[in-house]
C-alpha cells in the first residue's frame, strides 16, 4: 500500500489528547482517524451525507474493521489518511484505509459498511446510483457540473442554497438578501452526480469592463469540497467571455482565504454588511 493509490486523503495533525504514555499515538485513535477521514470522503464525493442516506433510502453501517500497525506517530505529526473504495458488493462495501507520514505508512486497515434500512438494520442492495459516484469517483470523474443560466432557470435552487446559508444560518434578514438584481444576473448553481444543488453565486456588471461576483454561497456540508471553487471560476469564465478586464466582490473576512487562493487581492478598508465584516477584493482577469 501507498500513498499513490489514493484518491483522496485527508490531512491531520496529532493532538496532545491522541498520545499515550509510550509518547505515540494511541492504538484506538487509528479508527477515530480513519472515521474522520471517511466523512471527509463523502464530502469529497460531492455527497451530503444525512441528505444523501435519506434520498438514497437506508445508511451504512460498519460491519467489520481491522487494523495492522507498522510504525507509530507521535504528537505533533502532519498525517494522511486515505480513503478508496476497493469493492462493492450486492449490499456492502470494502474500503481501504492508510495513515501515512509522508510517504511512510504507519498504519493500514480494511473497513466493511453495509448498506441497511434504519429501521430494522437488515441489509438492502446498494443503490446503483451510489454505486455509480463512488465508481465515477475512483475513476477519477468530476463530482459535480456547474451550470449558469437565468433566474428563471436556477433561481429556485439558487434561491434554496442562499436561504440556508445566509437567512438561516448567518441570521441575515431576508429583506436585505433579496433584491431587483437578480432578475439581470447571470447565476452558477453546482449539482452533485445525483442532482443535488450545492452552491451558487452570481454576475452582474459592476461598470463597464469591470464584473461583480456576489452572493457566494456553499451549503455548510459540502465546504471545502470543491464545488465554491467551481462556481468561482464559471462565473469568472463568464466575464472573460463577456469581455472583462477586472473582478471585484465583497468578501466575508471569514472567506478571505478562500478568494486569496483563487487569485484576488484585498483593497481598501473593511466595512460591514448586513452586520457582517467584509472587504473588497479584486482579481485581473
Amino acid at each position: 500500500m501507498n500513498r499513490a493509490e489514493f484518491r483522496h486523503l485527508h490531512r491531520l495533525r496529532v493532538r496532545w489528547v491522541e498520545v499515550d504514555l509510550q509518547k505515540i499515538v494511541f492504538n484506538g485513535h487509528y479508527l477515530m482517524y480513519f472515521d474522520t477521514a471517511v466523512a471527509d470522503y463523502w464530502r469529497a464525493l460531492a455527497l451530503p451525507y444525512i441528505e444523501s442516506m435519506h434520498y438514497f433510502g437506508g445508511d451504512l453501517y460498519v460491519r467489520k474493521a481491522t487494523l495492522e500497525y507498522h510504525a507509530s506517530a507521535a504528537y505533533d505529526d502532519v498525517l494522511d489518511i486515505g480513503i478508496r473504495c476497493t469493492r462493492i458488493g450486492s449490499s456492502s462495501m470494502l474500503l481501504a484505509a492508510g495513515v501515512f507520514r509522508q510517504e511512510k505508512l504507519l498504519v493500514s486497515g480494511e473497513l466493511v459498511y453495509v448498506f441497511a434500512d434504519p429501521a430494522t438494520q437488515t441489509s438492502k442492495p446498494v443503490p446503483h446510483e451510489l454505486r455509480a459516484v463512488i465508481d465515477g469517483f475512483e475513476a477519477g470523474k468530476p463530482m459535480f457540473e456547474v451550470r449558469t443560466g437565468s433566474w428563471g432557470e436556477l433561481g429556485k435552487d439558487a434561491r434554496a442554497i442562499r436561504t440556508e446559508v445566509f437567512v438561516e444560518e448567518q441570521a441575515i434578514p431576508a429583506e436585505m438578501e433579496w433584491d431587483a438584481a437578480d432578475a439581470g444576473c447571470l447565476h452558477a448553481v453546482a449539482y452533485n452526480r445525483i442532482g443535488m444543488p450545492l452552491a451558487t453565486g452570481r454576475l452582474l456588471e459592476h461598470v463597464p469592463g469591470v464584473a461583480k461576483i456576489g452572493r457566494m454561497a456553499v451549503r455548510q456540508p459540502l465546504r471545502g469540497g470543491g464545488a465554491g471553487r467551481a462556481v468561482l471560476a464559471a462565473l469568472m469564465q463568464a466575464a472573460r467571455q463577456n469581455g472583462d478586464r477586472e473582478a471585484v466582490l465583497h468578501a466575508q473576512l471569514s472567506a478571505v482565504g478562500f478568494y486569496a487562493r483563487a487569485g484576488f487581492t484585498e483593497r481598501g478598508p473593511r466595512f460591514e454588511e448586513a452586520g457582517i465584516p467584509h472587504v473588497e477584493m479584486v482579481r485581473g482577469l
